[in-house]
């Protein structure tokens, strides 16, 4: 149950950026750097805190995730591939190099690569969404590995996959459809790429409110972008409300925490309207939360 609805600080500007649809945000440690994509702008964008502009290079195609790797390389989700990619310590080129690793859903033209993260053990979990008018739920959720390569994992079907994060301990995984209000739970094997016991999770409490990315803190309470409800949410581990804060914003898109002790959270939107700072990323200020380092996927 999502229970009573507790209203936090708002979230600040914290870059004034414009992006179509900024997503697959992720905190590079040993650079020091945010990086994000605009996913139709087939772009992908690296900002250290204080530059006054991100560094940008263009995909050959749109990329819902991103993943940093043991080797030091990075794993892109582009459309219908998962691609390693050398980041550039400075400045991005204006084409960064990509090594096509695995096709994804090559027969299903309707469909790519949406939200994802590696697991507590060093997996790439990610799902698709439908990108045909008609948004029937054709998405599926993924898990690929070097061992095993990329293997289906038996959820329900998506039209929009997001939400993906996992516990503590890496033995629940957190997923939803953007579709629903719903934020699902399920039992996850890693090893096995095998879920059970799906169930609720959460509702979102706004009607024009839907799932979008979600990040686990050190506490095992989860934090959801709400996409058309200009929030950024905490969950207790029970999926209870603890506090949402509120965007400039209609829709956000995905949280993540960084800076040298995982005490910044930060979060992209979107321009589906045209508010003044849609695309911007937002920072709050004082999250109370600290966040815990991905696990880097192990391409060893």
């Amino acid at each position: 149950m999502a229970g009573a609805l507790h209203e936090g600080v708002a979230l600040q500007v914290a870059l004034a950026h414009r992006a179509a649809l900024g997503d697959g945000l992720l905190w590079q440690p040993g650079a020091a750097r945010w990086w994000w994509t605009d996913v139709p702008a087939a772009t992908l964008y690296a900002w250290a805190e204080g530059a006054p502009a991100p560094s940008a290079c263009r995909l050959p195609d749109r990329a819902g995730s991103l993943a940093f790797c043991r080797s030091g390389r990075m794993l892109v989700g582009l459309a219908k591939w998962l691609c390693y990619a050398e980041p550039p310590s400075a400045a991005l080129p204006v084409r960064l190099p990509l090594q096509p690793v695995v096709a994804v859903d090559p027969a299903e033209p309707r469909t790519r690569v949406a939200d994802g993260r590696t697991d507590r053990h060093g997996n790439f979990v990610f799902g698709t969404r439908n990108e045909a008018a008609e948004a029937r739920a054709i998405g599926s959720f993924y898990q690929y590995s070097q061992a095993h390569g990329l293997r289906r994992l038996a959820l329900p079907a998506a039209a929009m996959a997001g939400s993906i994060c996992f516990s503590l301990d890496g033995h629940t995984m957190y997923f939803s459809d953007a579709q629903s209000r719903r934020i699902l739970q399920c039992d996850y094997d890693a090893a096995g790429a095998q879920v059970a016991a799906v169930r609720p999770f959460t509702e979102l409490a706004h009607a024009t409110a839907r799932p979008h990315g979600a990040v686990i803190d050190s506490d095992g309470c989860l934090w959801n972008a709400e996409w058309g409800g200009g929030r950024l949410t905490r969950y207790a581990p029970d999926g209870t409300v603890m506090r949402s804060h509120p965007l400039p914003v209609a829709h956000p898109t995905r949280p993540a925490f960084g800076g040298a002790g995982l005490d910044q959270l930060l979060v992209t939107s979107a321009a589906a309207r045209r508010e003044d700072g849609a695309g911007s990323l937002f920072v709050l200020a004082d999250p109370g939360a600290r966040g815990i380092a991905d696990t880097p996927f192990d391409d060893d």
